[in-house]
């Protein structure tokens, strides 16, 4: 079971919320200095990516829903159910068959070595649900796929402030309208560590 099927009365980590007001500083350089816009937007969802027990102080971090990528549905592994892609795979399941066929031998055999992992490491995908409207997607190969997935991009976080978040048990909730089930919401929690975890090759040899 991907959502719950009776919302609690709370907040919770992975919760899908109704678009609140988004902005970004867009800078001409990284320089206190420099000239700058501020982008708002205001998406149709948002999902709550504060852990549960971090939210109050009148903060919660969210991320806007977006619309999955044609490509994903190249990949037959992914097309079949498109929320393997939160779920750690073999190498050659996170591409398409014609493109690992062509990935060199030695490319092949290291990432063997490196075993099972996350593929589309940044990203997380929300199956459909009634309250989310199905949209179609068009490739370059003007291919259509109708859909009602959507996707989270962990690189795209928001702060937002409201003084009537407390806690997650004292906060308003007429936004909130879908929750994951405890599983999936440990399925984002695992790939959103893993996102955050991962070692930068020149740090490697410290952290040994």
């Amino acid at each position: 079971m991907f959502y719950e099927t009776k919302p609690d009365s709370a907040l919770r980590f992975g919760d899908i919320l109704f678009g609140v007001a988004l902005t970004t500083p867009s800078l001409s350089e990284l320089s206190s200095s420099s000239k700058y816009n501020i982008e708002v937007e205001l998406p149709d969802h948002c999902v709550i990516l504060s852990p549960c027990c971090s939210i109050g102080n009148s903060v919660i971090t969210v991320s806007p829903l977006l619309k999955i990528k044609p490509s994903y549905y190249k990949n037959p592994f992914f097309a079949e159910d498109l929320t393997r892609i939160n779920r750690i795979m073999s190498p050659e399941q996170s591409v398409a068959p014609e493109i690992w066929e062509k990935i060199p031998p030695e490319e092949k055999t290291r990432r063997a070595n490196e075993g099972a992992s996350f593929a589309l490491k940044d990203v997380f995908i929300f199956q459909d649900h009634p309250l989310l409207p199905k949209y179609t997607l068009t490739d370059k190969n003007k291919d259509n796929y109708e859909t009602g997935h959507y996707m989270i991009d962990f690189k795209n976080q928001y702060k937002i402030s409201c003084k009537k978040i407390n806690s997650a048990n004292d906060a308003p909730i007429d936004s909130k309208c879908i929750q994951l089930s405890i599983e999936t919401r440990n399925e984002l929690r695992n790939k959103i560590s893993s996102y955050y975890s991962r070692v930068p090759v020149e740090d490697i040899p410290a952290c040994e």
